[in-house]
């Protein structure tokens, strides 16, 4: 969900020796006789057996994004790039999702009519324009497999963009309000008049009930964040026929994944990642040390996707060693595997301690309270899922000392411990509220008390989506709620801790939990939450560590 900012995403430079002839505005009739409009790149005396490219985005063809079309073409491909339903000049009205099946259909079978189409047909993006081709891919390669697509180039997205906006039962604030506000100003005209956004999305951070939010910072409602906000579960049929996740496995082309330890769909496209392997059909998977808009993704990106196309088509050999590489933060090195999770991983659960203390045996029982006051929400910290600032491994130590986060760390480690998968955190815990969030964090402890961000998760109990799936109240009240955090792979150098801390919001990153239960598009009073985590019995507060030797 890639939108311009100040800080505009950095994209591939044009690499390639061929000239590029931009034809523009070539309209494509939809199933409806809307008309689309797009550009052809075309390089100058290129190789015609190479496939042409097709890009569909909401985001302007002759903004920051065409960067990505001159840089392909300058490598001989041909590339189609299509504003989507609504946008840039395109007929229609744009309301994410809906109609990006349907138009991409259609602008794949016009494509493979034209004279200039060179016989093979590939589509390429990211984000948004990665959701635009899982849209089409699956369903076209199952039923109309003769206009489908025959390779994939899938950056930085994932097919189901309801599973980000409600993680786990909590709505991804930052991320949907700033992405709305910035696509309603497009649909203004002032992008495509040359002007910057002005927008102050701080204004809609605060603000109750969570409906009121994108008038905060846009001065109207925007008709699709609202829906979003009406629609917490995402079973409802609105979010249903916006997924394409079950398709996944009916992708048989050729797939390259490109994504980032801090990437905001990372967790869903890793597990489309295992679709596709169990299908039979293993993509090649790149995961750097990047989140969103990582200035050094994109040449890495570039240079795999050339390689990636030019094996699939022409049978130019990439020169990869394996289908898999991947980035370990802490030992900043690269890996070369077969299949991601790699090879030698197994599980080691460490017991969150009484006292703060965390080991693989359990400690002493007692409990570990503290408090949530919704009105002064825990702030958000770093971590994924946050596409408008640079996302960084963050330093948490001053963090942890607040009255509303408790932590805990391991004695200092004697070897080095390397983790490559998703951590699963299991607290045992009991409120005073109707609904509360549960927010885990794992983090490094360096011996000179940096307490750095590796990653993190989020559940919501109690809530209009998570009642239903709520784990069942023991005698105590307590439950046990499991919080799954974000695929990882870091060592913790000997000398470190491993740590863990526990709070009830990262605000705003994730909206606030008023705690009443209440539907929150109308939810404006707010109850204090009396938290507390216990260390006692069976099921004794824990997390789960995916250990991988080497």
């Amino acid at each position: 969900m890639s939108t311009p900012h100040d800080q505009p995403l950095v994209l591939a430079r044009p690499t390639g020796s061929y000239d590029v002839i931009v034809e523009e505005d070539l309209r494509t009739p939809m199933d409806d006789g809307v008309e689309l409009l797009g550009d052809l790149y075309q390089p100058v005396g290129a190789d015609p057996t190479l496939p042409t490219i097709v890009l569909r985005s909401p985001y302007g063809r002759r903004t920051f994004m065409s960067g990505m079309a001159t840089a392909l073409a300058s490598e001989g491909f041909l590339v189609f790039f299509q504003s989507c339903r609504g946008t840039w000049g395109s007929e229609g009205k744009f309301t994410p999702f809906v109609n990006e099946q349907r138009d991409g259909i259609a602008t794949h079978r016009w494509v493979r009519q034209q004279p200039w189409f060179t016989g093979r047909l590939a589509t390429f993006g990211e984000s948004y324009l990665g959701y635009t081709q899982w849209a089409v891919a699956g369903k076209m390669l199952r039923e109309d497999p003769d206009n489908a697509p025959e390779a994939l180039v899938l950056q930085i997205t994932m097919p189901h963009f309801g599973a980000v906006a409600w993680e786990n039962g909590a709505f991804a604030l930052r991320v949907m309000l700033s992405w709305s506000s910035v696509m309603d100003w497009m649909d203004s005209g002032a992008a495509a008049r040359g002007e910057r956004p002005d927008l102050e999305f701080e204004k809609g951070f605060d603000v109750l009930p969570l409906s009121r939010t994108d008038s905060a910072v846009v001065g109207h409602p925007i008709h699709w964040y609202q829906d979003w906000l009406r629609h917490e579960r995402l079973s409802d049929e609105y979010w249903t026929q916006h997924s394409h996740t079950e398709s996944v496995p009916d992708v048989t082309v050729p797939v390259l994944m490109t994504t980032g330890w801090q990437d905001l769909f990372l967790p869903w496209q890793l597990h489309n990642y295992r679709q596709l392997v169990e299908a039979g059909n293993p993509p090649r998977l790149t995961i750097g040390p990047w989140g969103h808009r990582t200035p050094e993704k994109a040449q890495v990106a570039h240079q795999d996707t050339i390689a990636f196309l030019k094996e699939t088509f022409a049978g130019i050999d990439a020169g990869r060693a394996t289908p898999v590489r991947a980035y370990e933060t802490g030992a900043e090195q690269w890996h070369d595997f077969e299949v991601w999770p790699p090879e030698g991983v197994g599980t080691r659960t460490w017991q969150l301690q009484t006292g703060g203390g965390l080991g693989t045996v359990p400690g002493p029982e007692g409990t570990t309270a503290y408090t949530y006051d919704p009105q002064q929400p825990t702030p958000a910290l770093g971590g994924a899922a946050d596409e408008i600032i640079e996302v960084v491994p963050i330093d948490n130590a001053a963090h942890e000392q607040r009255a509303d986060v408790v932590a805990f760390r391991s004695d200092p480690l004697p070897a080095a411990l390397d983790i490559a998968g998703a951590p699963v955190a299991r607290i045992r815990i009991r409120s005073s509220a109707t609904s509360y969030d549960v927010f885990v964090r794992l983090t490094d402890v360096y011996p000179d008390g940096r307490a750095i961000s590796i990653c993190d998760g989020i559940r919501r109990v109690g809530s209009v989506s998570t009642a239903p799936t709520d784990p069942a109240a023991d005698a105590e009240g307590f439950r046990v709620i499991e919080v799954p955090l974000w695929p990882t792979f870091h060592q913790f150098a000997a000398g470190h801790q491993v740590g863990v801390q526990v709070s009830s919001g990262a605000h705003p990153r994730y909206a606030r939990n008023p705690g009443t239960g209440e539907p929150v598009f109308d939810a404006v009073d707010t109850v204090v939450a009396h938290q507390q985590i216990s260390h006692t019995g069976p099921d004794a507060s824990s997390i789960e560590l995916p250990v991988w030797t080497r």
